[in-house]
């Protein structure tokens, strides 16, 4: 395809990369969840929670216009945009007919129409950062005089003047929401720093306790937008709760030890055995063994950090040892399969060469080719059918070639032919002799009869074999 813009290389039809992106939501302006969940009894409680962001519409994707209404072709390929401003040259289509033309370029505008729909969207769901659907409408609207599409430009570039004033507004809507939003996201931390406070405090259930310390940790995180010194004097109470927490729950680490050992203690007879697997060359059954260690490592439990990422280094090392070996086995077999592969195509051109007119010496060559091929051994499975199936149809070739150049069907029926004249020949003599000279005329003439048949028989294998 040769597509040509003007002041452009080559097009192709990848979309057009001029536009700019479309702004996603952006995160953390709005709480999650659980980070709105009620806080416990005695909790400092937060003001009123704000709405959860409006779910995202769904955008359906029409044809934005004709593009035969708004441009035209030239029969030298120009192709011409008709805006409210005249007329603009766009490209010059060299890879099909006008219609492929229409059809290209009104591709690229729906794709441009779509855009403008998404940001008009954003706007009406309010999904998205007011300030960025502005930014990005203004971009978009910039490649307008420029961008190689056929369709209704003008309304576009109406529409994306709304957005843009319509995202001034929407962006003052936003700050009044952000300064209500980062009141109650003071208040969501005061709630969070409190129940650490009570946990801290009073709970002896270590595992739920710890859960939740974790919890509070990853919903904390979440809550972003607060003013610096407001942040640290709320971090600095969560903070020190937490380390209350963690030096009541020392005694629960001495399980932990124990349940470490365990896994420690499993995990090196893991190691072991995946270390005598690692030399096997039985690759089917032993990599399935593998597996099955894989499978008991994640069950046997966690030792300690440090130990259990040198246990993993050297399971997965033993591990990595085998499946390389394999992969480079399986690589070898392949590329010998493959030069067995182009050895075939080589006697397949050989035999497919033969000359069947000299049908014992073609025999004789085909033999040794199929001595050739049947030592060459195995080739890649997919090429295997039509390699045999080639060799089979040159088999035929040769087995069905008439032995001596003349056709054996047809000299046996010549024969016959003769055979029959003959003894109609001898039944009139016997008949002549006996004196039953009809049955004698009968005889001859049809004695007369297959002799002409077999006469035309031995003709025509005459020519056939000249």
């Amino acid at each position: 395809m040769t597509i040509t813009e003007p002041g452009s290389a080559k097009d192709t039809e990848a979309p057009d990369t001029d536009a700019p992106p479309i702004p996603s939501a952006t995160p953390g302006r709005r709480p999650s969840p659980a980070a709105l969940a009620k806080p416990k009894p005695g909790a400092a409680r937060p003001g009123p929670q704000p709405a959860a962001p409006a779910a995202p519409v769904p955008v359906t994707v029409v044809p934005a216009s004709d593009p035969h209404r708004f441009g035209r072709v030239d029969a030298d390929g120009t192709v011409w945009l008709i805006t409210s401003s005249g007329e603009r040259n766009i490209g010059s289509w060299q890879a099909g007919d006008a219609e492929a033309a229409f059809t290209h370029f009104g591709r690229r505008f729906d794709d441009l129409h779509t855009e403008v729909v998404l940001l008009e969207q954003r706007l009406v769901a309010g999904t998205g950062d007011a300030r960025k659907v502005r930014s990005a409408a203004s971009a978009l609207a910039e490649t307008l005089p420029t961008a190689h599409v056929l369709g209704d430009v003008d309304s576009l570039a109406a529409r994306l003047a709304a957005v843009i004033e319509q995202a001034d507004v929407a962006s003052q809507q936003e700050k009044a929401r952000r300064e209500e939003l980062r009141a109650e996201l003071t208040a969501r931390k005061e709630a969070l720093a409190a129940e650490a406070e009570e946990l801290a405090a009073h709970s002896e259930q270590w595992k739920a306790a710890g859960d939740r310390m974790r919890a509070i940790l990853d919903e904390w995180k979440t809550i972003t937008g607060l003013d610096r010194k407001t942040d640290d004097a709320l971090w600095k109470r969560y903070s020190a709760a937490r380390e209350t927490f963690n030096r009541r729950r020392g005694s629960h680490f001495a399980e932990l030890d124990r349940e470490r050992a365990g896994a420690r203690k499993a995990k090196e007879a893991l190691c072991v055995r995946a270390e005598e697997l690692c030399d096997s060359t039985d690759w089917g059954p032993t990599a399935a063994t593998f597996r099955d260690l894989l499978t008991e490592w994640k069950a046997a439990g966690r030792a300690a950090k440090d130990v259990d990422d040198a246990l993993w280094r050297r399971f997965k090392g033993a591990q990595d040892k085998f499946f390389s070996a394999r992969n480079a086995a399986t690589a070898e077999r392949d590329a010998e399969f493959r030069a067995n592969a182009q050895a075939k195509e080589a006697l397949l051109a050989e035999a497919e060469r033969l000359d069947t007119s000299d049908v014992d010496a073609a025999r004789t060559a085909l033999r040794a080719i199929a001595d050739k091929w049947e030592a060459i051994g195995k080739v890649p499975r997919e090429r295997g059918a039509d390699l045999e199936r080639r060799l089979r149809a040159v088999e035929k070739k040769v087995r069905d070639a008439p032995t001596g150049g003349v056709d054996p069907e047809a000299q046996a029926r010549a024969d016959q032919f003769r055979e029959r004249a003959e003894q109609f020949e001898r039944q009139a003599e016997k008949a002549a002799a006996a004196g039953r000279t009809k049955d004698a005329e009968q005889a001859r003439a049809s004695a007369e009869q297959w002799r002409q048949w077999a006469d035309a028989a031995a003709e025509a294998l005459g020519r056939k074999k000249n």
